[in-house]
């Protein structure tokens, strides 16, 4: 009886110190690969910047594991600038929004500190953690919520780049604002166009649709005797996204858009919807940037 006491105690112990040690090992291995280079990146400095870009780029009132998704991709947008630099000065000028805490105080107001904590407890929890693919830091590009898939970003920017495909996210649909409408007149269209081609001649309906890409974007417009891309109409106009359709009533031209933002890489909405249903942070990433894998970055501490 002494001796199966015995064996039973040392099974126990086992699988209570041992067990779990392995397990966590393993998680471990399967979330961060190496780190991309040899460089050392002041942390206080750069987690404060990533916790800046989370505030100023993602609702604070998202689930923790979007606002998770959100700090990597922060992160890995500004280590890949920096690697293309040459250096480790922090870019607080890239194409990312930023919030100093003093703005963050603006903000939120009474609600500071709970989001505060908040967003800080997201960007630590994924300490100097990036995306790579092939051993460089991705592109990490966002938007606010795609129109039920992404876009493959040859689609947007002319390059394909294998981790930026379309994917579903149908979740976006049940976002605030994900269809809505602004209304030109014929003229303001035309003068629109015009400035931005002087050459241009109307005959008939100013502007019509004349391809799709598969995820839904207007790839191709016919406005006038000129071809745009659905992008360019996008920025002309200020609609907020390059999907949408065009109607004519009245003598006013209606678009109707889907979703905001690009379209390529991670919907911040749609990151949402995910975590709200369960996915985590890594989940969200590895389904909006396909094949990628993780890195931590050497850190000062």
């Amino acid at each position: 009886m002494v001796k199966r006491f015995i064996v039973y105690f040392v099974f126990l112990y086992i699988m209570l110190a041992v067990v779990p040690a392995f397990v966590e090992d393993r998680q471990e291995e399967v979330i961060v690969k190496a780190p991309v280079k040899e460089e050392v990146y002041d942390f206080d400095e750069l987690e404060d910047y990533v916790t800046g870009v989370v505030a100023a780029e993602m609702p604070a009132q998202f689930n923790d594991e979007a606002l998770k998704a959100q700090a990597v991709c922060a992160r890995t947008y500004a280590i890949r600038y920096m690697e293309e630099n040459d250096s480790n000065e922090i870019p607080y000028d890239i194409y990312q929004a930023y919030c100093t805490v003093n703005d963050m105080r603006e903000k939120w107001g009474d609600d500071f500190e709970k989001y505060y904590s908040k967003i800080s407890s997201a960007v630590e929890a994924t300490r100097g953690q990036i995306m790579i693919y092939d051993n460089e830091p991705v592109l990490a590009v966002f938007h606010s919520m795609s129109a039920g898939r992404t876009e493959n970003s040859e689609n947007i920017w002319g390059g394909e780049i294998d981790y930026l495909k379309s994917v579903d996210s149908s979740f976006d649909e049940r976002s605030p604002g994900f269809v809505s409408e602004k209304s030109f007149t014929e003229e303001e269209v035309k003068n629109c166009l015009k400035n931005n081609d002087a050459s241009i001649v109307f005959e008939g309906e100013p502007i019509t649709i004349t391809e799709r890409t598969q995820a839904g974007y207007v790839k191709s417009v016919k406005a006038g005797n000129k071809n745009y891309t659905g992008r360019q109409i996008r920025e002309m106009l200020g609609l907020r996204s390059a999907n949408f359709d065009i109607s004519y009533t009245g003598g006013n031209i209606i678009f109707t858009t889907k979703g905001y933002g690009h379209g390529a890489g991670l919907s911040q909405y749609g990151a949402n919807h995910m975590a709200e249903a369960g996915s985590t942070y890594i989940d969200i990433l590895k389904h909006y940037y396909t094949g990628i894998e993780f890195a931590k970055i050497k850190l000062k501490i």
